[in-house]
């Protein structure tokens, strides 16, 4: 049995270069970075100074003042994407089709804001000061609850909540969603907003955010590079609609492209450093090659993981070389998060997207501040800039704490 073709027609994000995906695709593509000082709370203690913070967003724009006040930040960024998503897609949810239309997405930490604000709260008034509302606000999938109630999509609704490779694992479920005849359309992707007290602290204590570029915040996020230091905290939502091939011609949608495979593995080994031999991501990868149904070198452009950090880096040069050989230095890459900072559990979905314009438009995301890379960083990761050029197959990667590694590929659609 032949199995369903997977489409992309439906794309929107949150992001910390602009509040709607057009304008943040083309301050992407001129090289600007949204990295800036923090100013969701006071950061003058803390080591790392810099983060790339979603800016002059009002979630009245998509919600009333109640349901605002009623939702953590990362939800109210995902009601805000899931509004611009199925505009773009020009899709609408009946009460005829809701049962066919499921919401999974990728959330990291989910309230983190809703938390830190309570337990202020309980240490100051006592427990009477605790809001009914508390639990329903911070945990994970209000993100996807919350889109479910706003849309009336009523059938798959889930949360995949797996450090930085979340948002590749919830479009990994949804596509396999669509491929076993489960679901016709899917929202997935992934929101984040840990620009927390707590959320920069803890990822400081592990040393794990840039400390030495505050001074210069738009040069803080450099992958790849010799002087790279640890990467930028970022926030935000990046989602897509995908949709069963001939559902999507029935209606006439325009079509971004098509899914055409997803891979995921585990290094099992250690809490928070990537396998450094590259193998763990390398699976991952041939995991999502072989379900394409692709040799490698048919592969042209990869949105890499690319998170600033020494080993990530260097780990993922060498996972690419594995996988690809000597493929590998004819590849175009992009480090996106040069300009917008690490979306956590977000990245894979905002990466995503950014992966099916590219193909889409055939423009490919240069990187920014790879001014001399390291030794071991030796492939060509656009360092001179954004590229026009036409690919058939992209990859987009995303790896997380406690070895989790996932890739998707996806390809042009004519």
């Amino acid at each position: 049995m032949s199995r369903p073709r997977v489409v992309i027609t439906g794309i929107a994000g949150v992001t910390p270069l602009a509040n709607d995906i057009e304008t943040t695709w083309q301050r992407l593509l001129d090289g600007e970075s949204g990295i800036c000082p923090i100013t969701l709370f006071d950061a003058s203690d803390y080591a790392s100074k810099v983060a790339g913070e979603v800016k002059n967003f009002n979630p009245e724009e998509y919600m009333t003042t109640k349901q605002a006040r009623h939702m953590d930040r990362f939800t109210q960024f995902a009601i805000a994407a899931q509004s611009m998503l199925l505009r773009d897609a020009n899709f609408a949810i009946t009460e005829e089709n809701a049962y066919d239309v499921s919401v999974i997405l990728g959330i990291g930490l989910g309230g983190l804001h809703t938390i830190e604000e309570y337990h202020t709260k309980l240490l100051k008034g006592g427990p009477s000061k605790i809001s009914p509302f508390m639990i329903p606000m911070l945990i994970s999938n209000m993100g996807t609850g919350q889109i479910a109630m706003f849309c009336k999509a009523r059938g798959t609704n889930f949360v995949t909540t797996s450090a930085c490779a979340s948002g590749i694992h919830a479009l990994g479920n949804a596509f396999g969603d669509i491929l076993l005849g489960r679901s016709k359309a899917v929202i997935s992707g992934g929101a984040e907003a840990t620009i927390t007290p707590l959320g920069v602290a803890g990822f400081t204590a592990l040393k794990a955010l840039s400390s030495h570029y505050n001074d210069t915040p738009a040069e803080a996020s450099r992958p790849f590079e010799k002087n790279r230091d640890g990467f930028v905290i970022g926030e935000g939502a990046g989602l897509l609609l995908l949709e069963e091939l001939e559902h999507a011609k029935a209606r006439g949608a325009k079509i971004y492209a098509e899914v055409a495979g997803y891979g995921a593995s585990c290094d099992a080994h250690h809490m928070t450093a990537p396998l450094d031999t590259g193998v763990g991501m390398a699976r991952a990868m041939q995991n999502a090659i072989k379900e394409a149904g692709i040799t490698p070198d048919r592969i042209e452009h990869i949105n890499a993981h690319a998170t600033s950090t020494m080993l990530n880096d260097s780990t993922e040069t060498k996972a690419m070389k594995l996988v690809f050989g000597d493929h590998a230095k004819k590849l175009k890459i992009s480090a996106t998060k040069s300009m917008t900072g690490h979306l956590l559990g977000a990245a894979g979905g905002i990466e995503t997207v950014f992966t099916a314009l590219a193909l889409n438009r055939e423009m490919l995301p240069g990187t920014i501040n790879l001014k001399e890379p390291s030794e071991d960083c030796d492939l060509d990761y656009l360092g001179d800039g954004s590229k026009h050029i036409a690919c058939e197959y992209a990859m987009c990667n995303s790896f997380g704490f406690g070895g989790t590694n996932a890739s998707i590929i996806l390809k042009r659609f004519d």
